[in-house]
């Protein structure tokens, strides 16, 4: 459905590195830099996540949730997390007012984005 969403950062350089920590665990990794501190992750599923430098002080929490393929995935994001010294929103759970099978971890990001791991399936692969 989302071939592809960019953030903006305060920070590429370190932003990347989180991002790296993190997207590790789903199985992405940075893969393409076609400017100076603009950067693009990939994986195994369709789709790529981009980190640029941002072009206003100001910036505006976003949502981004990044499709684990196993529970255990989204746990391994959430551990990522914690070492990392993030803010946890969500700690790995089902979250049954999405649907029956919504498992995920949600986390603050370096600019502050709230950033999700989710797994729809019922299995720990």
């Amino acid at each position: 459905m989302i071939d592809h969403v960019g953030i903006q950062c305060a920070d590429v350089a370190g932003s990347r590195s989180f991002y790296e920590a993190l997207l590790a665990r789903l199985g992405m990794k940075a893969a393409f830099e076609p400017a100076p501190d603009v950067v693009g992750f990939f994986g195994p599923q369709p789709g790529s996540f981009w980190l640029s430098p941002a072009e206003r002080d100001e910036t505006r929490e976003i949502h981004v949730a990044f499709r684990a393929r196993t529970r255990a995935e989204v746990r391994a994001f959430h551990d990522a997390a914690v070492a990392l010294g993030a803010e946890i929103l969500h700690a790995p759970r089902v979250f049954p007012e999405y649907h029956p099978t919504y498992y995920g971890a949600f986390v603050r990001d370096p600019d502050g984005h709230n950033v999700e791991a989710v797994c729809h399936e019922d299995t720990d692969g």
